[in-house]
């Protein structure tokens, strides 16, 4: 990942880490005693009648995500209350999912829980009945991402040697950690899907014979193509399909630690006269998706796709947006709306301010990506230690996993709920619908296959917020306080 320095570096990490210990899925905090009195618990509140569910998180986490015994009732009535209306007539893009980044260092600490622990754990992120949460889209990298504990690529060689037919190609390093957790991922929901996005390719085939920056040599661009289709091929034989890749992460950012630059032309170039034609002669249905990197350089992603020949061959553009406005995503999906465009990486900043960050990635890629017609968010890495390793020597070491994993015990951070108030209930297949922001209340609407209908709401007002959610002229009327988010589903 590119980094720059956060916005908020307030430290709040230990109140998060408490907090979150406590809460998963719906916050309930448990009271453990040692002697003395043993305290009665509370009986569980009488589930009101309620034409809408409502999930809630407030800034100051005091409600992590938790379900609302609110009764919200439709009816025909009229008040001075700001109003969202919700229109099913108006559709736009087909979404297919949220989620994160399964960084070789999420698997590593995630394979690394007591069994039970793990499967537990994974079925509360992949399932989506009860208060699981439903992540139904991932990206990993092919080879080593800046959160693995070194750079590595599946064909690494003696200095000198090359392998242009790719024979000693070989994901055996996957197979420790990342495969077992991906076996176990697409058991619990097998229609989950992968990206795959490498950050270097492997140093032989470089410019610099190097794992930081360099150039792909033009003569390894087929042996490259090969190096895609062995990998799609080979995880696809261990029972993990690769929905869709990127060919390179970050192509501008050459100082990561594995990186690789390749200009707009030289992508063009690789997908036209290479990966193309390789992954069509191979039977591969594998999207290929131009760019994964900044919203400020739409022109990236604009040249490759109007290039007819290299266009023929590609899905879409993936943004990450550490520069540029999200509005780009609109700007290149306008130019070519034949074509997708999805929003694939956004990192928290440790220790991170858990008001800030909710704030701050619910406006820009829930609502805002999802709004400029991306079919999917991801935040970066699923986990984490608490000293933000693994990482690469030059890798990220101060990235926020969504998890925080420290031996046996482990923690929801910010990106956990951020994600979760849409993978639950946007699932695959959904649409976005229209909706109007009210004033200060920015949101972005779903209708699910089944029918039901999604409302994420953020209250940016510095004071809370009593509005009207209308439907079919209908409406019911609730309260946010400011900085919370709230997702209605009817």
């Amino acid at each position: 990942m590119q980094r720059k320095p956060s916005l908020y570096l307030i430290a709040s990490l230990c109140v998060a880490f408490a907090l979150s210990a406590a809460c998963s899925g719906g916050c309930s905090k448990k009271t453990g005693a040692t002697g003395g009195t043993t305290p009665t618990p509370n009986p569980p509140p009488v589930p009101v009648r309620s034409d809408v569910a409502f999930y809630l998180t407030k800034k100051d986490q005091s409600v992590l995500f938790a379900k609302q015994n609110q009764a919200l009732l439709f009816a025909n009535a009229s008040n001075s209350n700001a109003t969202i209306e919700v229109d099913t007539t108006q559709q736009f893009q087909s979404i297919d999912g949220f989620g994160y980044t399964l960084t070789g260092g999420s698997a590593t600490l995630i394979n690394a829980l007591p069994a039970a622990q793990k499967d537990n754990l994974l079925k509360e992120l992949f399932a989506w009945d009860s208060t699981h949460i439903g992540v139904s889209y991932l990206r990993v990298s092919i080879g080593a991402s800046d959160l693995s504990a070194a750079p590595f690529t599946y064909n690494d060689l003696p200095a000198g040697q090359t392998d242009v037919d790719q024979a000693k190609f070989s994901i055996d390093p996957e197979r420790t950690d990342l495969i077992p957790i991906l076996k176990k991922i697409t058991a619990l929901f097998p229609s989950i899907k992968i990206l795959g996005s490498p950050w270097s390719a492997p140093t032989w085939m470089k410019t610099n014979n190097a794992f930081v920056g360099g150039s792909l040599k033009p003569e390894y661009y087929a042996a490259y193509a090969k190096y895609f289709v062995k990998y799609i091929q080979a995880m696809k034989a261990e029972g993990i399909t690769i929905d869709a890749i990127t060919p390179q992460n970050e192509p501008l950012h050459g100082g990561n630690n594995p990186s690789m630059v390749m200009q707009a032309s030289e992508q063009a170039d690789f997908i036209k006269n290479h990966l193309g034609p390789a992954f069509r002669n191979a039977g591969l249905s594998t999207k290929i998706i131009v760019y994964d990197h900044n919203a400020d350089r739409p022109d990236y992603p604009l040249a490759i796709l109007n290039d007819p020949e290299a266009k023929q061959y590609v899905d879409g553009s993936a943004f990450h947006l550490y520069g540029g406005p999200i509005s780009a995503l609109t700007q290149v999906r306008n130019a070519h709306p034949d074509k997708a465009v999805y929003f694939t990486e956004q990192w928290v900043g440790g220790p991170g301010n858990f008001g800030n960050d909710l704030q701050w990635h619910i406006e820009n890629l829930i609502i805002g990506a999802t709004r400029n017609w991306s079919r999917n968010v991801l935040e970066w890495n699923l986990a984490a230690d608490p000293n933000y390793r693994p990482f690469t020597n030059g890798g990220c070491s101060s990235c926020l996993g969504a998890l925080t994993i420290g031996g046996n015990t482990v923690s929801r951070n910010v990106a956990y709920y951020i994600i979760a108030h849409a993978s639950k209930f946007v699932r695959p297949g959904s649409v976005r619908i229209a909706s109007n922001h009210a004033g200060a209340l920015l949101n972005v609407a779903f209708k699910n296959p089944d029918g039901k209908k999604v409302l994420i709401v953020l209250n940016k007002a510095n004071t809370a917020e009593t509005f009207n959610i209308k439907f079919n002229e209908k409406i019911v009327t609730v309260t946010l306080d400011s900085g919370a988010v709230g997702t209605f589903v009817w």
